[in-house]
């Protein structure tokens, strides 16, 4: 039997970077997170050595022995283009906070994970001074831009790994050589499994009627056109009845407020009343102003913009095609609908996306049990990098 390899677990969340490196055969001295939910699934699922700790102030009262590997998850939250990605966010140091205990912990490889978006933009400027601390203490750097199908994952999942190890030679990043999977693929023989519990809608709910509007790869949408996009003055039955005139207004609208742009940034912009009447004439303003009363319009100071000007909601994913990235609102059925079914996905569907086995039972509430599962690094991943590091270890 080889050697077992031992590494240290910052920001471990639920586990699942451990779970991986577990499966590859490290063993796990430590493990670190702020949230009591976190470390007590960590507990019930993974190992006693887990502990409630902010890593801010440090755990200097937890003496630990030297470790091979130092593993990071830091919060993505303020780097996340899903959020309001403000530069200053408090939880974006947390990333130097885990390189710094690292360097700490002197360990002959540091491997930290994250979003795509630590660098995009100006925030990149963390994730740069993470890399100068690194090679000022010595270390070589390695950075992957990851998608979880190339794992073995059926879901879209972009991820930032940056790679820190003092060794003359070369990592070789490679993803493994594994068949491309969808969520047929991973979603089947789930009645017995835990943390199942299906919640379908009330068949005349104002919920239950916008999903049986949308089929398999499609999303309720008033800023896109194509076969996609299902317009909410296409589901009368909620959002009210619109004539024909109102419907080509509505449509019209929709185009040149992304073509017609005023501001370089953003998405589109308010539509001025003068451009409508290029494409509907005279009546425009008469129309405008019975959108604006049904609240398919509204006003935005001299001009005009669609009410729900979402990029996607209620999105219902395919059986044929990986999942879109597991967040923390997978849960939620106004982001995500079952393929076939009128409903969310259950928190193990969500977890057998990421990559988790049955075997690991999810405690707590059921928002927090999403929470957990979306926050976490997938197994598959971070087994994978396991491996590919044991190299420069057995060296």
């Amino acid at each position: 039997m080889g050697q077992k390899y031992t590494f240290l677990s910052l920001f471990c969340g639920c586990g699942g970077f451990d779970l991986g490196f577990l499966q590859a055969g490290y063993q796990c001295l430590s493990a670190f997170d702020i949230s009591p939910i976190a470390i007590e699934n960590y507990k019930c699922n993974i190992g006693p050595d887990a502990h409630i700790c902010n890593l801010v102030k440090g755990f200097n009262h937890y003496p630990l022995p030297d470790v091979d590997v130092v593993i990071a998850g830091p919060p993505c939250q303020g780097f996340s283009v899903a959020g309001k990605r403000r530069l200053l966010d408090p939880r974006n140091e947390l990333l130097l906070v885990a390189c710094n205990i690292a360097i700490e912990h002197n360990p002959r490889i540091f491997i930290v994970e994250n979003v795509r978006g630590v660098v995009a933009g100006k925030h990149k400027v963390y994730w740069d001074s993470m890399k100068y601390v690194l090679q000022d203490a010595g270390y070589k750097i390695l950075e992957y831009c990851c998608d979880g199908t190339e794992f073995g994952l059926a879901q879209t999942r972009k991820r930032m790994i940056l790679v820190a190890y003092r060794h003359p030679g070369e990592i070789q990043f490679e993803p493994p050589k594994t068949e491309k999977k969808v969520l047929k693929d991973v979603l089947t023989s789930l009645d017995s499994a835990p943390n199942h519990s299906k919640k379908m809608f009330p068949e005349n709910s104002k919920i239950g009627i916008i999903a049986k509007n949308i089929s398999q790869g499609q999303k309720l949408c008033n800023v896109r056109g194509g076969d996609r996009s299902i317009h909410t003055w296409n589901i009368p039955e909620v959002f009210g009845e619109t004539g024909n005139d109102e419907k080509k207004l509505l449509e019209s609208m929709m185009h040149i407020r992304r073509r017609r742009r005023i501001r370089d940034s953003g998405d589109a912009d308010p539509v001025p009343l003068s451009a409508l009447e290029e494409v509907i004439g005279n009546k425009a303003a008469i129309i405008v102003n019975s959108l604006i009363r049904k609240g398919y319009v509204r006003k935005k100071g001299k001009d005009y913009d669609l009410t729900n000007t979402f990029n996607g909601k209620y999105r219902r994913l395919s059986w044929d095609e990986p999942s879109l990235t597991v967040d923390t609102r997978f849960g939620n059925p106004r982001y995500f609908l079952h393929p076939t079914e009128d409903r969310g996905f259950t928190v193990r569907e969500a977890a057998r996306i990421q990559g988790f086995p049955d075997s690991y039972v999810f405690e707590g509430d059921e928002a927090s049990q999403y929470r957990l599962v979306g926050n976490a690094v997938p197994p598959p991943i971070a087994k994978h990098l396991a491996e590919i590091i044991k190299p420069i270890l057995q060296k």
